[in-house]
């Protein structure tokens, strides 16, 4: 399919392993150029970059740490010294603390100061992005920009309040900035992804956790990376024309049925919703 997006520079965070990896291949496969960030994980970034080279597009790794004003300058500082110019941008990175989702203390116990370091480096790492790319975007009349988020943030589940505070938090940014930058044809969306099969997935939860959201899903499986990375490469492209602002539900149907699973499964389950990454 020719969405019209050659030749587009693309960034897409967290782009060396799961569902951004999906992502920033899919956009290579319809022509764009795509800089690839990693937190820690330089080789897998590496790879993905070179296995875009390989089937004929070009693509760049690039360190990102989401807390690092620095580090964000210097990597869409980076894309542009490369490519000219930054046309689409993805925000799929998570910044973790010590605690993963499904796995972290009662609500009461999460201190302070890790809830304030969770909150600034993925709300504000993901709006220091983005004022760092508008520019580009708005100077050539054209961008895209989709945002990664949970359904967790909508349905809401045990043990994953900071995780779901981020993601609202960019559902909000988003609406916002749509309004704002539509005119200079720009669009601006949120892809809030139901649980997602990958590598990691079935490193982290148990196979009765993922077989039970599959029984409950309506199209009876798990989503796979290359199912959001289909919508948000839609999205990304000249093929949008006019959907900008919204939060898209891909799920497969399925809301978070965590009364549905057993107290042993659903923490791990949880896991399910955010380990795609």
């Amino acid at each position: 399919m020719n969405l019209g997006v050659r030749d587009r520079v693309a960034l897409v965070t967290g782009g060396s392993q799961g569902i951004g990896r999906a992502i920033a291949i899919a956009l290579a496969r319809e022509g764009a150029r795509v800089g690839v960030t990693y937190r820690t994980n330089q080789e897998k970034a590496d790879a993905v970059a070179a296995g875009i080279r390989d089937e004929g597009s070009d693509a760049v790794a690039l360190p990102l740490e989401l807390s690092s004003d620095d580090s964000i300058s210097a990597a869409v500082d980076a894309l542009v010294k490369r490519w000219g110019r930054v046309d689409i941008l993805v925000l799929n990175a998570v910044q973790w603390a010590s605690h993963r989702v499904g796995r972290a203390p009662a609500f009461e116990d999460l201190a302070r100061d890790e809830w304030r370091a969770l909150l600034r480096s993925n709300i504000e790492g993901s709006y220091a992005i983005t004022q760092a790319v508008l520019p580009y975007m708005r100077q050539r009349g054209w961008g895209r920009m989709v945002t990664i988020s949970s359904i967790v943030a909508h349905d809401g589940m045990r043990g994953v309040a900071w995780y779901a505070t981020v993601k609202s938090a960019m559902h909000g940014l988003t609406r916002s900035l749509a309004s704002e930058v539509g005119s200079d044809g720009i669009l601006v969306n949120v892809v809030m992804a139901g649980p997602t099969l990958s590598d990691r997935t079935r490193s982290v939860v148990p196979p009765a956790a993922l077989d039970g959201y599959a029984r409950l899903s309506p199209i009876r499986r798990l989503l796979t990376p290359d199912d959001l990375a289909a919508t948000v490469a839609f999205l990304c492209s000249a093929a949008n024309t006019s959907i900008t602002g919204e939060v898209i539900r891909v799920s497969g149907g399925l809301r978070m049925p965590s009364q549905s699973l057993s107290s042993a499964v659903a923490p791990e389950a949880a896991a399910l919703t955010a380990t795609h990454r």
